[in-house]
């Protein structure tokens, strides 16, 4: 046990060295917030074993989550981001970790065991569940981000245009005016079947958002992957974990 500990010091610590100090973090104490339950020996293993592909620390920068913020997460899956974002925006912060009932109860009850396990004995204590549709989330004005992580493609493959927008009509009258919305999700190429390779057009993306109200203020290329030709699917062996993923800051104008 002593060695894995170590191990996992050891890989976070050069994980930080790698990649933060050339980066310019708007909340300055957020990477000191975040790395420490980064490092947390309490953090379930298959997390930290995710860090060093989604690279938390500076997409939540890149989005502006900073300390004393209400966050949601949208999809939040088994919490991976649950965790983190409970960091990110401190004891003075709240973060509401949402899934859809049918998640909820996917894989035998996989998603609902894992992210009640996370906040076992008030473990992240400004944290709440919130089992909601996402397209009837019953949250007006409350949020200053939030965050929905490879997620969209999935709204929009199962859904269609329909389901989408409503999702992100949704998510925008839950936002504050002002209030960030942060989209990740794996890039697909027009000339592919991003149905079955479980990607999306980023222009589709652009169009949903602004059909929605959404304004589009940033985009980032943190997890751009050139060697991702965008033809497989996103969980071949070969790319899993790897993809050619866009991230996009967009805002809920002020006049909503």
């Amino acid at each position: 046990m002593l060695i894995n500990i170590t191990f996992r010091q050891i890989f976070i610590l050069l994980l930080a060295t790698c990649y933060f100090p050339q980066f310019s973090f708007a909340d300055e104490n957020l990477q000191t917030r975040v790395y420490y339950t980064l490092n947390s020996t309490n953090r379930p293993a298959h997390d930290w074993e995710r860090d060093f592909d989604r690279r938390p620390i500076e997409i939540m920068d890149f989005l502006g989550i900073s300390e004393g913020m209400t966050v949601i997460e949208l999809m939040a899956g088994k919490g991976y981001y649950t965790e983190l974002l409970s960091a990110a925006v401190g004891n003075s912060g709240k973060v509401y970790a949402h899934n859809e009932l049918m998640a909820m109860r996917m894989r035998y009850g996989a998603y609902e065991k894992a992210l009640k396990a996370r906040l076992t004995n008030d473990r992240l204590a400004n944290v709440q569940l919130l089992i909601r549709e996402i397209d009837d989330l019953e949250l007006e004005g409350i949020a200053d981000a939030a965050t929905l992580i490879l997620n969209l493609h999935d709204l929009y493959i199962y859904g269609g245009e329909e389901k989408a927008l409503e999702a992100l009509t949704s998510i925008l009258t839950a936002l504050k005016p002002g209030g960030i919305l942060g989209i990740v999700d794996h890039v697909g190429s027009p000339e592919q079947d991003n149905t079955y390779l479980h990607r999306i057009d980023p222009v589709i993306i652009d169009e949903l958002l602004f059909r929605a109200g959404f304004v589009v203020t940033g985009r980032s290329n943190i997890l751009y992957n050139p060697e991702d030709d965008h033809s497989l699917h996103v969980f071949d062996p070969a790319i899993k974990g790897q993809t050619d993923r866009l991230i996009i800051r967009a805002i809920k104008p002020n006049y909503r």
